[in-house]
């Protein structure tokens, strides 16, 4: 470890005397998020928010979606650095999967025909334009599983004249290869964006071969995804913005760890609707329909083909008014209907929210949720959220919500281990810190602490069931420095930590750590630079502690600890055309780390990607 270190370093060092990148540290009172369905600058919300822009998307040609989450504070995305087409886990703060809410263009989306999660291996990265990250229970704004947070990704859209032509294609180890193209533009001030992207790779075994006969096969991929949206003018306080959306995903999968099995299995989710939007002066507000669904086929070599499909329904209407120079309210209610082969449940709920603006520096959001579920019948959660802006450049901030979350539908009915009698879990989450920007926004820090329970917590051993209580604890560091105009560093400290209570035999409370393939500590570094106006290099480096994991293949399943891990990536690119025409080269486990996500499944070694991408 004490060798890896000083060779980055030295990488470090050596990147840092090139000069650097053409951005600013953006303070508070710039950056504009709608993750909350309002329009705001991060200084009126003390909801803790991360913003990807474009730009940062843009470089980081080589990555696919999960890989640039998982870089983020607090979230870890399980396999997202392991076989290319293994499936990923979203961990937000220590949150099992399912915990956190995915928003394409402000819609949730998910996948009710298997575990409830959306499959982030079915949105490719180049199809997407900026993604908000907010942490923290949102179920007042979007409902169940809004429990650690929402994660809203940003599809492209049109761009202002007639017409742009936009994409890449690469190349790169274990056969990978990917193409994006796409055109967006304005005609007759109607917006339209419409993109096709492929990527395939040979990948590597999902399993790890523990035989030394290396006669493990290959588990590889291969995705096709459509993107297509329209945002048109009916008069000029409404517009309607149609919008369809087609992945395709299909790839190998092993039979468990360190066990090769030739089994295959095929994904695709087809997502079409409309939103209106209405603005004024004072007023605004939005209403949309959303239809997905969900095939999902799983081919065993054993056993054969085991589908699931399901289809998801959401109707979402809110309107928000500006009452008073320094109040506004946010009202709404919004319909979701999920299918799953025979079963079905539905929820029906208004919302509402009150946003006091700048009042002596003091700002207010309040919210509250009303929830009428098809099984259980009525619950209600609600948030406070007081902030205090000392300055224009240093914000405290307190968040107290609670969350509702209901089993998925393929937990209550589904094929493996379901319990139709299943208990929903209620949560209390509490978040307090300060993000401050120092010395004329050249340097930027947020610190916070959040504390989360879960009430009958549903745990997935032989099969689902509800456990007494859930809590975890954490705490977050984020700085982000401008050395120079050109020079940035950006880095993190994340600490979380838990455990499950429940009855054990003899009606006494057990209690034990659970947060499995979590680590409890994490770090990370970015330093990016713009060697000249063309020029642009950027490398990234994150430890992962010490996880623990669960030995399947032992029964009871034995508890197995994973060794801490340390990845060193470089990325590069050179614009030929003034940002039109970029070639890039993408370098990952540049020191060739030895480690696993998951116990007895492969990571690749030292790998590479390289290609071009353009905007004419």
């Amino acid at each position: 470890m004490k060798k890896n270190l000083i060779v980055v370093a030295a990488g470090l060092f050596i990147s840092s005397q090139l000069n650097a990148q053409d951005s600013t540290v953006k303070s508070l009172n710039e950056v504009v998020i709608t993750a909350n369905k309002v329009n705001q600058k991060l200084l009126e919300t003390g909801k803790v928010t991360t913003v990807i822009n474009r730009k940062t998307i843009e470089q980081s040609a080589g990555k696919d979606l999960a890989q640039l989450l998982t870089e983020q504070t607090g979230i870890v995305i399980n396999g997202a650095t392991s076989n290319p087409g293994k499936d990923k886990s979203i961990f937000m703060r220590g949150a099992g999967n399912g915990y956190t809410v995915i928003l394409i263009d402000g819609i949730p989306v998910n996948d009710p025909s298997f575990s409830g999660a959306f499959d982030l291996r079915l949105l490719p990265l180049d199809q997407v334009e900026r993604i908000e990250i907010v942490k923290g229970a949102q179920s007042t704004n979007y409902g169940s599983d809004a429990v650690a947070g929402v994660i809203n990704i940003i599809s492209k859209r049109g761009a202002s004249k007639p017409a742009q032509f936009y994409g890449n294609a690469a190349a790169g180890s274990f056969n990978t290869y990917k193409f994006t193209a796409g055109v967006r533009g304005t005609a007759e001030k109607i917006n339209y964006n419409f993109s096709y992207t492929h990527n395939e790779s040979k990948g590597i075994s999902e399993a790890i071969d523990s035989t030394g006969t290396k006669d493990f096969d290959k588990d590889g991929f291969l995705n096709n995804a459509i993107n297509f949206s329209v945002d048109a003018p009916v008069t000029k306080q409404i517009r309607v913005q149609p919008f369809a959306r087609y992945s395709y995903f299909q790839g190998g999968y092993d039979n468990g760890s360190f066990t090769d099995a030739a089994n295959s299995f095929t994904s695709s989710l087809f997502t079409a609707g409309s939103a209106v939007e209405v603005k004024t002066e004072k007023a605004g507000g939005r209403a949309y329909f959303s239809y997905d669904e969900m095939d999902r086929t799983f081919n065993s070599a054993q056993w054969g083909p085991s589908p699931y499909k399901g289809t998801n329904k959401i109707v979402d209407l809110f309107a928000y008014y500006q009452v008073a120079p320094k109040v506004k309210l946010l009202a709404g209610v919004d319909n979701r209907y999920q299918k799953n082969l025979d079963s079905n449940v539905s929820i029906n709920s208004p919302y509402l929210s009150v946003f006091l603006q700048n009042l002596g520096g003091f700002y207010l959001e309040a919210g509250a949720r009303y929830n009428k579920h098809s099984k259980y019948g009525n619950n209600f959660t609600y948030s406070i959220n007081p902030s205090y802006v000392l300055n224009e450049n240093t914000k405290l901030f307190v968040n107290y919500a609670t969350a509702f979350r209901a089993p998925g539908i393929s937990a209550l009915y589904g094929a493996f281990g379901a319990n139709p009698d299943l208990k929903p879990e209620h949560s209390q989450t509490f978040e307090a810190g300060v993000q401050t920007s120092l010395l004329n926004d050249k340097v930027t820090v947020r610190a916070v602490y959040f504390n989360r329970r879960n009430k009958d917590v549903i745990i997935y051993t032989s099969k689902y069931e509800n456990y007494d209580k859930q809590d975890d604890y954490g705490f977050e560091f984020e700085p982000t420095i401008q050395i120079n105009k050109q020079l940035k560093l950006t880095g993190y400290y994340s600490f979380v930590d838990g455990e499950v209570t429940t009855k054990a035999a003899g009606g006494k409370d057990t209690s034990y750590f659970n947060l499995l393939r979590r680590p409890k500590h994490s770090f990370g570094v970015t330093l990016g630079y713009q060697v000249t106006p063309s020029f642009f290099i950027s490398t990234n480096a994150y430890n992962y502690g010490k996880r623990t994991d669960k030995d399947f293949n032992t029964w009871p399943a034995t508890d197995v600890n994973l060794d801490s891990y340390f990845l060193w990536s470089i990325h590069a690119e050179y614009s030929l055309v003034k940002n039109k025409l970029v070639v890039f080269a993408d370098g990952k486990n540049l020191l060739n780390t030895n480690y696993v996500e998951v116990l007895g499944y492969s990571t690749p070694g030292i790998n590479f990607m390289g290609g071009i991408r353009f905007n004419l």
